[in-house]
């Protein structure tokens, strides 16, 4: 739930950026009220109340950081600390994020507003914030040791700049870097164009949300840090699936969805029962010329893709990441291939000895989803979420777009399963069945072999220095 508490609210307190603003520090004194976030479902758009108005977004299990108006500036608070995120059901982990949560609230404003971010640390650590893609001035680019001091525990900076392009951001520390994204510090950015862009259409809904991971081994809560190719949790805004929140919308809207990267490899996002353009990166919007139809995009390492489409097919449609270790929770990278091997005899013997025993991957990864083994406390299932046919057999990068045609302008809330036509489900068949067609022609050479040629003898010399290379 949404909670204020004041921090620091004297100006001996409050330690200017280098070139922060021209405004004086007395009236930096008076610092907004940092706004707190610490449930993890998907909160409703923030209509502006103030200032320039625009159509809001949504962030998938996740919140808009809230704003004051000060003599025509847009002011922020944003604190940097540690927080208990909840990744799914069953779950928690113990992250660094701002303001309550990893990531950290969507901050949006309106292209040509002069926006003020007071930075609050409360880490262990120094930090700075990094606009990620922002044409702002080099003092405010947030480089610790580069165009700034770092912010200590306990200090306050403040960043200062015109919002200068529409466009989709990110934000995150430039300092321990490593450590603080491994953490979950990091959050999205969104400016809408003042006026009507020739390149950017209005939509129905807009969606946004972080790619992020996390190494987290089972039974503990707090992720590795020098981990960089074998995390186990790969997730939405820290949240991993059945945890992450269903995009719900009406059938015929025109919706878009934005999509950041921060984890440490690249994902192909793919999308069911529609295609999509991408009509926008962290560079700006694209050129209608350069638009294509996709249900797939890669989105890379530090890069935002955003998506269009009409959601003009009802149903459950699924949302992924089209790399299948990146649809599973908690994965063992070293469990052994046991298809095929019918090793029942071996597991009777060892269950006599170990009640708990389980024959795992006899039949492929599906054996784990079954299981009825006890996990460690607050770890997770490999794969997990129960459908209106059963096991979804997901978890990681996943969630569903529901189109409904009975779905409310501007109502966000979950339909529930989307009821089929009659007809219009996969169904068994028992009747008779004709003969498959099967590939039977042996496989051969596309031409004949030429003879091979006489042997050659090859003199070879041992190099005696290196003056001729």
């Amino acid at each position: 739930m949404f909670s204020r508490r004041n921090f620091f609210r004297g100006a001996g307190a409050l330690t200017a950026a280098v070139s922060a603003s021209a405004v004086s520090r007395v009236a930096l004194a008076a610092l907004p009220e940092p706004v707190l976030q610490t449930k993890p479902d998907t909160m409703p758009p923030l209509v502006p109340n103030s200032g320039r108005p625009y159509n809001p977004v949504v962030t998938l299990n996740g919140w808009t950081l809230p704003w004051r108006m000060n003599q025509g500036v847009k002011e922020f608070h944003l604190v940097a600390e540690p927080v208990v995120r909840e990744l799914a059901p069953g779950m928690k982990a113990h992250l660094w994020g701002y303001n309550g949560q990893s990531p950290g609230p969507t901050i949006e404003v309106v292209e040509g507003d002069r926006v003020r971010v007071f930075v609050t640390n409360k880490l262990p650590e120094h930090t700075s914030i990094h606009w990620h893609g922002q044409r702002l001035p080099n003092g405010m680019d947030g480089v610790s040791g580069l165009t700034q001091k770092s912010i200590q525990p306990g200090k306050t900076y403040v960043y200062e700049f015109v919002a200068r392009r529409p466009g989709t951001f990110m934000y995150h520390p430039h300092a321990d870097e490593m450590t603080q994204m491994a953490m979950g510090m990091m959050g999205f950015w969104v400016t809408h164009p003042k006026v009507k862009h020739p390149l950017i259409d209005e939509v129905d809904r807009d969606f946004c949300f972080l790619l992020n991971a996390f190494d987290i081994d089972p039974g503990a809560a707090t992720p590795k840090i020098m981990t960089m190719t074998d995390f186990n949790l790969w997730c939405w805004n820290s949240r991993v699936f059945p945890g992450i929140d269903t995009l719900n919308v009406r059938k015929n809207d025109k919706v878009r969805i934005r999509v950041g990267n921060l984890t440490m490899t690249n994902h192909p996002i793919h999308l069911h029962g529609h295609e999509f353009a991408v009509t926008g990166t962290d560079g700006g919007p694209t050129p209608k010329a350069g638009r294509w139809p996709e249900v797939t995009t890669d989105v890379a390492v530090g890069q935002m893709r955003q998506i269009e489409f009409v959601a003009d097919e009802e149903g459950d449609w699924a949302l992924h990441c089209h790399k299948s270790h990146h649809t599973m929770n908690a994965m063992g990278h070293n469990v052994p291939t046991m298809i095929g091997v019918d090793h029942r005899q071996v597991a009777r013997q060892i269950t006599k000895l170990v009640p708990d025993y389980m024959v795992m991957g006899e039949r492929g990864m599906a054996d784990m989803g079954e299981m009825t083994m006890p996990l460690p406390d607050n770890t997770l299932p490999m794969m997990t979420g129960e459908g209106p046919f059963g096991g979804v057999e997901m978890g990681g990068m996943f969630s569903i777009l529901k189109v409904r045609k009975d779905q409310k302008r501007g109502d966000y809330s979950d339909p529930g399963w989307y009821q089929h036509p009659k007809g219009e489900v996969a169904f068994e068949w028992t009747g008779q069945l004709p003969e498959p067609a099967r590939f039977a022609a042996e496989g051969g050479q596309s031409m004949p072999r030429k003879m091979p040629a006489p042997p050659t003898e090859v003199s070879v010399r041992k190099p005696t220095g290196h003056s001729e290379h």
